[in-house]
């Protein structure tokens, strides 16, 4: 076990390194919390501007697949489609 003052350890765990990680995790959660607040304020103007939200989060939803699984994902929901006659 080293000396409490130069890095101490508890149970064979840096107590020092260990904050440091739990303290940034808990700024980084932080940060989170405030852009998903920003996000929803952004939903929000949308919404107040008259586009539909629902589709805007399908849009970005869209955005974020690569052109093959979005094909991919089109062509089933086409085919589901046809299958039920919708």
């Amino acid at each position: 076990m080293s000396d409490e003052n130069n890095n101490p350890e508890v149970g064979g765990i840096a107590v020092d390194r260990l904050r440091s990680l739990i303290e940034r995790i808990e700024r980084l959660e932080e940060e989170k919390a405030a852009i998903g607040s920003d996000i929803r304020d952004i939903f929000a103007e949308a919404k107040s501007a008259g586009f539909d939200v629902k589709i805007m989060r399908a849009v970005i939803k869209l955005r974020k697949m690569n052109a093959a699984d979005r094909d991919e994902q089109e062509f089933l929901l086409d085919t589901y489609r046809k299958a039920l006659d919708i």
